[in-house]
């Protein structure tokens, strides 16, 4: 079985860290470098839910997108969600790695699948990352092979996640032939969206006041939700590692689930 250190080296040469944000946690975050690793799952986020799978799956590492933890933490006690759940993790000799922004922007990461799943053409990085591997960056943009209604390229995208609904702002008739593509919360793209002359900006969500600024500057929006724009990765990559490393037993959670639900 690879040690533990092995498998973040993997995972840091995938997913540079020079690519993730300034205020990101990216990297191993808990564990012993040294310790062997058998068994090991994927997840989007460590909830209660997917912390108990990896408990009662006997996980060695615990590979999340969303860090845990994400923000310093002065005590690591049980009367918070966070350290609840880094003790139950730890208790149990479960190590932590998270990607996270490093993930998004990776030359295979997520942005980088997104775009392809749309069947955008071109498709470059919408933002350059100073010191970063070539052909990779913040966000990704390109163009389809010819306009199409908004609401069609929503339905490819509905179709691409498997997504329960597709949020958007604009006329659904409207023609989008370039596309910018930033996964989860990113509406810090819209300038950079716009500037690049992008019709559409696909993204996870967005706050109320992003959607205004979006209609005021004439970019449309298209957004599946949070979760369906990233929890898809994390099953892609859970085949990434199976295939480098095949004497590691390799799953995405099966227990964790988009919390928001539609009446």
């Amino acid at each position: 079985m690879p040690a533990l250190g092995t498998i973040c080296d993997f995972l840091d040469r995938f997913a540079p860290s020079v690519l993730a944000a300034e205020w990101d946690n990216v990297g191993l975050l808990a564990g012993d470098p040294g310790a062997s690793v058998g068994r090991l799952m994927t997840c989007l986020t460590i909830t209660p839910e997917s912390a108990a799978e990896a408990v009662a799956e006997r996980a060695d590492l615990v590979v999340t997108h969303h860090p845990l933890p994400f923000r310093p933490l002065k005590r690591l006690v049980t009367d918070t969600t966070p350290g609840r759940l880094l003790w139950q993790l730890a208790t149990h000799r479960t190590a932590i790695y998270s990607p996270h922004t490093a993930f998004d922007s990776a030359l295979w990461g997520i942005n980088q699948r997104l775009a392809e799943g749309l069947d955008l053409r071109e498709i470059v990085p919408l933002e350059a990352v100073a010191g970063a591997p070539e052909g990779t960056g913040a966000g990704r943009m390109g163009v389809f092979d010819a306009a199409l209604p908004l609401g069609e390229a929503g339905e490819r995208l509905r179709r691409f996640l498997g997504a329960s609904y597709v949020h958007y702002v604009g006329e659904l008739a409207a023609p989008v032939r370039r596309a910018a593509v930033a996964c989860g919360a990113a509406g810090e793209y819209l300038a950079a969206a716009k500037q690049a002359g992008c019709d559409v900006l696909v993204l996870g969500e967005a706050s109320f006041h992003t959607c205004l600024e979006a209609k005021a500057v004439g970019v449309t929006l298209l957004m599946p939700g949070h979760y369906a724009s990233e929890r898809f990765a994390v099953e892609r990559l859970a085949d990434v590692l199976v295939r480098e490393f095949p004497e590691v037993e390799v799953w995405p959670s099966r227990r964790e689930s988009d919390p928001i639900r539609l009446l």
